[in-house]
């Protein structure tokens, strides 16, 4: 990623989160940590942002505190090939008629493209997959009640009756921020229970997690593994990572990265 680049991604992750950890910022920009710390420097002189031991923060921080979660625009650059080619992979599971829930994040987003040829009945708290879905497909669409929060582009409710509790569903779809043997792991108490009731209304549940999510630890627990019917990933997971899944008796698919961009590339040139 360019210096330019890293440095706008630096300050949309600061105006989010009280503190952002050098850590974070690494992951957010696939760069390495002295990069970091040299970039944030650079800001720091440039009066863009304030060094804090361990990261950085924003010089006016915003009003508005909201969920702990990057924000959608930022989130969506990140291992953008792998989510492509695991949104695939998961919307080969759907068939005409099939009625699913689609969880917000930027990994089920990427369901929209092939879901466009499908006619299916869809419950989504994410507003971009709603949005796409009307525009560009046949499907059925429905939303929760709640506040829109704009940086993730969900809607969420701390309500029980926001409309999830009359939707069933066969699968339902879903991203993480970890996913270890402990199960499957989010950063926010209001994800957490707007997920869980998600979870509740759908038969089986489908985790669409990159590589990198195996490595990644979060303090809020969602649900265990045993509740995981199927992880999709890419042909990034290791050993480790897919004998924790095998142990617990959890479906893996691994969508390989070179032959689903292939795929895309030709169907993209087929409808050009």
């Amino acid at each position: 990623m360019h210096e330019t680049e890293r440095h706008r991604v630096i300050l949309s992750a600061v105006q989010e989160r009280p503190v952002v950890t050098v850590p974070d910022l690494c992951a957010m920009t696939d760069a390495s940590e002295a990069t970091i710390r040299r970039d944030i420097a650079t800001l720091h002189v440039q009066k863009k942002l304030r060094r804090v031991r361990g990261g950085a923060e924003a010089i006016s921080p915003p009003d508005f505190v909201g969920i702990n979660a990057r924000p959608f625009a930022l989130q969506e650059t990140i291992h953008a090939a792998q989510k492509r080619a695991i949104a695939r992979a998961a919307v080969e599971l759907c068939k005409d008629g099939d009625a699913i829930i689609i969880n917000g994040g930027t990994t089920t987003f990427q369901m929209v493209h092939p879901l466009t040829t499908k006619r299916c009945q869809v419950f989504t708290n994410s507003f971009p997959i709603a949005e796409h879905l009307l525009k560009h497909s046949k499907n059925t669409v429905m939303l929760p009640a709640g506040a829109i929060y704009r940086e993730q582009s969900i809607i969420l409710s701390p309500f029980d009756e926001d409309g999830s509790r009359h939707f069933y569903a066969r699968r339902m779809f879903m991203g993480c921020r970890g996913l270890g043997p402990l199960g499957l792991m989010e950063g926010d108490p209001l994800l957490v229970q707007a997920e869980q009731k998600l979870i509740g209304q759908a038969d089986e549940l489908v985790v669409l997690a990159d590589s990198s999510k195996f490595a990644s630890r979060s303090s809020l627990l969602l649900c265990p593994l045993s509740r995981i019917d199927t992880v999709i990933t890419d042909d990034g997971i290791d050993d480790r990572a897919a004998k924790m899944l095998e142990a617990a008796e959890v479906k893996l698919i691994v969508a390989e990265l070179a032959a689903a961009e292939s795929k895309i590339r030709a169907e993209e040139e087929t409808r050009a």
